[in-house]
C-alpha cells in the first residue's frame, strides 16, 4: 500500500459536539487530543510505505490507536471496535461520526511494517519530544532504572514436548512449501506422531519410556534433516525458517556417537543465552534470578522521578532473558544521551552496577547511585585487616606501598576470567615474611597479592563504596524504590509481563506501546492535577509502634 495523508488538524463538528455532551469532564482520550493536539504526522511514518499503489489508512490514526489499545488492554478487534463505536476515539482520531472505521487485521500489518521500517521508537520519542516543548521534561535531574521478567506467548515445554513440537512444526512448514515432495518423502511414522499437537497425545510418565520415545523423535527429526539436505531435495527448503529451527534444535538436544543418536545430558548442552527452549518463538530464553524461573525475555524501564514534573518513562529495552542488568546500564544512558535527556543522577538496583559502569558514567557527566558490592576479601569482611583501600597507589609509577611501607613489585596487566582488563600486584615474599602485620594482610605462603581495576574504574570503586555508606547517600537512594511502583502499574494496568506475540521483535513493540500509553496515562494525570498515590499500607502495618 501507498502513503496517502488522510490525517486533519480539525475534529469534526458532530463529532465534537457529541463527544463534549457526552462527556462533560473529558475522557482520557479527549483530554489528550485537547492538551496535545494531533500526536502524530502520517508523514513521520513515510519509510514504512511506498509511493505506488493502493492508498493506506492514515498511519497517525493507527499509532494513536495502537496507544489506545495498550492503554486499555484491547485485542484488535476490540479496538477496530472501538473506532466505529467510540465517541471519544473518533474525537481523539479526528473522525466523522459516521466513519465505519477499518478491519482489525489492519493493527496487525501497522505492526509489521513499523518493525520492517524501524519506526518502534518513533512512537514514545514523539510523546517525549511533546513533553518537552510543554516544559514537562528536559535533561539532566533525576531517572532510575529498573527491570522484570517478560514470559514468552507460547506456553512452557519440557524436552521431550519441545522436540516433538519441532519436528511437528517442521513437517507443517514443508507440507506447505512443498507437499509433493514431502509426501514423497514421508515416512507412516511421521503421519501418526505428528498430526496433532503434542498435548493432545499421553506422553509416557515412565522414565525409560519417556527416554525411548524422546529416541524415536530424534530418529524422525534426522530423517526429516536427512531429506531435506539429500542432494535430490529443493535448495530453498533448508532456509525454511522452522527447518533451520529443527537443525539447530537437533544439534543442541542430542549427539551422535558412533551411528548411534541419543540424548545430551544437562552438562553437555549449551548455555541458556543460545539454547532454544521453542520452535514457535526463536528469541525466548530461559530466564533464572535468585529462585524464580521464568521463560521469555527480560524488559528494562527508566523513568524521570524528580517531583517538580510528571513521571515519564523515557527508555525502554526488551533483552534475553539470561542478559545481565549491568549490561543494560550502558545501554539505556546511551539511548538517553540519543534523546538529548541525559540525566544528571541515574538511579538503580545493584544489578546494574559494576567498577566499569561508574567509570562510563562519570565520562558522561552522569552520577550513577546504587549500592555496590562490598569488599568481600577476609581483611575487609573482619574489620581489623589490611584492605585495599588501606594501601597507597601511585598509578603514574606503577607502585603499591602497603600500610607497613614495602613496596610492590612490578605490576603486570592481564584480563580476567571474564574477560575483564585488571592489574594483578603482588609483594615480595621476603618483605611479607618477617612482617610484623603480616597476619592482618595476608595468610598465604606467599607475599599479598591484589587484583586491581584500571584506575578509573578503581577510583570510582572506591568512591562509590565510600558515599554510600552514609546518611546523605542512602536519602538520595530512597528515590530509586518509585520505580517499583512504575513496574506494578504497567504489570497490572498494561499486561507488561507477558508477551502477546512471538519474537523479540515484535514483543519490544509491545513494550514500547505499553510505555507509550503509561505516558499518555501520566500526561493526563499530572495535567488534571491528579496527585501520585501514596504506598499501600496494611492495616496491622499502621498499628506499628514508632519504636
Amino acid at each position: 500500500m501507498s502513503l496517502r495523508s488522510t490525517s486533519s488538524d480539525q475534529i469534526p463538528a458532530a463529532t465534537l459536539a457529541v463527544a463534549r455532551a457526552a462527556f462533560p469532564k473529558g475522557s482520557l482520550a479527549i483530554r489528550i487530543r485537547d492538551a496535545l493536539g494531533v500526536l502524530f504526522q502520517d508523514e513521520d511514518f513515510a519509510a514504512a510505505f511506498s509511493v505506488r499503489g493502493r492508498p493506506a489508512l492514515s498511519p497517525a490514526r493507527l499509532a494513536l490507536v495502537s496507544i489506545l489499545q495498550f492503554g486499555e488492554g484491547l485485542s484488535d478487534r476490540q479496538a477496530a471496535e472501538a473506532v466505529r463505536a467510540r465517541i471519544d476515539w473518533k474525537y481523539a482520531l479526528g473522525l466523522e461520526l459516521t466513519d465505519a472505521g477499518f478491519d482489525y487485521s489492519v493493527l496487525s500489518e501497522f505492526r509489521d511494517r513499523l518493525i520492517a521500517g524501524s519506526l518502534e521508537l518513533s512512537l514514545i520519542d514523539t510523546i517525549l519530544e511533546r513533553a518537552v516543548t510543554a516544559g514537562l521534561l528536559r535533561a539532566g535531574g533525576r531517572q532510575r532504572t529498573d527491570s522484570t521478567h517478560v514470559l514468552m506467548a507460547m506456553r512452557t515445554m519440557n524436552r521431550l514436548e519441545q522436540v516433538h513440537e519441532t519436528v511437528r512444526a517442521a513437517l507443517n512448514a514443508l507440507a506447505v512449501a512443498a507437499p509433493d515432495w514431502l509426501l514423497a518423502q514421508a515416512e507412516f511414522g511421521w503421519f501418526e506422531r505428528y498430526e496433532a499437537r503434542v498435548e493432545d497425545y499421553r506422553l509416557p510418565k515412565n522414565k525409560a519410556e519417556r527416554i525411548q520415545l524422546g529416541h524415536e523423535i530424534g530418529a524422525d527429526g534426522n530423517g526429516v534433516l536427512r531429506a531435506v539436505y539429500s542432494q535430490a531435495a529443493p535448495g530453498w527448503l533448508r532456509d525454511i525458517p522452522a527447518v533451520q529451527t529443527l537443525r539447530h534444535v537437533w544439534i543442541q538436544q542430542y549427539v551422535t556417537i558412533d551411528d548411534q543418536l541419543r540424548w545430551r545430558t544437562p552438562d553437555e548442552q549449551p548455555p541458556g543465552t543460545i539454547r532454544q527452549i521453542s520452535p514457535y518463538d526463536g528469541d525466548a530464553r530461559v530466564g533464572t534470578k535468585r529462585d524464580s524461573h521464568w521463560d521469555g525475555y527480560k524488559v528494562h524501564l527508566t523513568e524521570t522521578c524528580d517531583t517538580d514534573a510528571p513521571h515519564l518513562i523515557t527508555n525502554v529495552i526488551t533483552a534475553p532473558s539470561p542478559g545481565s542488568d549491568y549490561e543494560a546500564t550502558g545501554q539505556v544512558q546511551e539511548a538517553l544521551a540519543s534523546r538529548e535527556l541525559t540525566p544528571a543522577v541515574h538511579l538503580a538496583d545493584k544489578g546494574y552496577m559494576s567498577a566499569h559502569n561508574l567509570a562510563r558514567a562519570d565520562r558522561r557527566g552522569i552520577e550513577l547511585v546504587g549500592p555496590m558490592m562490598p569488599d568481600n576479601a577476609w581483611q575487609s569482611a573482619e574489620g581489623n585487616g589490611f584492605a585495599v583501600s588501606d594501601f597507597t597507589i601511585d598509578w603514574d609509577n606503577r607502585v603499591m606501598t602497603c600500610p607497613a611501607g614495602a613496596t610492590s613489585l612490578p605490576w603486570a596487566n592481564e584480563i580476567d576470567q571474564g574477560g575483564t582488563p585488571v592489574v594483578r600486584v603482588r609483594f615480595s615474599m621476603r618483605d611479607c615474611k618477617d612482617c610484623p602485620s603480616r597476619d592482618l594482610c595476608t595468610r598465604g605462603a606467599k607475599g599479598r597479592r591484589i587484583t586491581l581495576r584500571p584506575q578509573e574504574e578503581h577510583e570510582a570503586l572506591q568512591r562509590a563504596r565510600q558515599r554510600q555508606s552514609t546518611d546523605e547517600w542512602q536519602q538520595r537512594y530512597a528515590h530509586r524504590a518509585g520505580v517499583e511502583g512504575t513496574i506494578a502499574q504497567g504489570v497490572k494496568g498494561f499486561g507488561l509481563r507477558r508477551s502477546r506475540y512471538r519474537g523479540s521483535a515484535k514483543t519490544h513493540l509491545q513494550h514500547i506501546l505499553i510505555a507509550a500509553a503509561m505516558n499518555l496515562t501520566r500526561l493526563d494525570a499530572w495535567l488534571a492535577g491528579t496527585p501520585l498515590a501514596p504506598t499501600r499500607t496494611s492495616h496491622l502495618a499502621a498499628l506499628r509502634p514508632a519504636t
